[in-house]
């Protein structure tokens, strides 16, 4: 694996990437109704997720929020 290519989002990136808090990633990625990825490591400073793990969901589960802006 070519590490200059790995994406990775923690807890903070995915409360913003899906404009909710926080706790309220912690609680989604406990649900196991959600399916929401495991997280691939699990550091001092929390968990820590592959981005296109996190991005294939968000597109699946959350298809308005994955929708790139107009003129981006």
């Amino acid at each position: 694996m070519d590490l200059s290519d790995v994406r990775i989002m923690g807890t903070a990136e995915i409360a913003a990437l899906l404009n909710v808090t926080p706790a309220r990633v912690s609680q989604i990625a406990d649900s196991r109704k959600l399916d929401f990825p495991r997280p691939r490591w699990e550091i001092k400073a929390g968990r820590v997720w592959l981005a296109q793990d996190v991005e294939a969901w968000v597109a699946e589960h959350r298809p308005a929020l994955a929708e790139e802006p107009e003129g981006s």
